[in-house]
């Protein structure tokens, strides 16, 4: 099984239509997006192998835990 197919497996989908519901679920994900931070290309490939493989297994893992 590839990684594609395992994080699609855990995929959710819903459908609201409270509007009151619509906006505290887009104000939450805004807050998400807001305090996320830009990873650039240079900076993953200097990571050590060890952050590699603990990112991969918690990548991996996450879904099922």
């Amino acid at each position: 099984m590839d990684r594609r197919s395992f994080d699609l497996n855990y995929e959710n989908n819903i459908l609201l239509y409270d509007p009151a519901t619509k906006r505290a679920v887009r104000t939450r994900q805004q807050s998400y997006i807001d305090s996320a931070r830009i990873v650039l290309e240079r900076e993953v490939a200097n990571w050590s192998m060890g952050r590699r493989l603990w990112n991969n297994a918690v990548a991996m893992l996450g879904p099922v835990l």
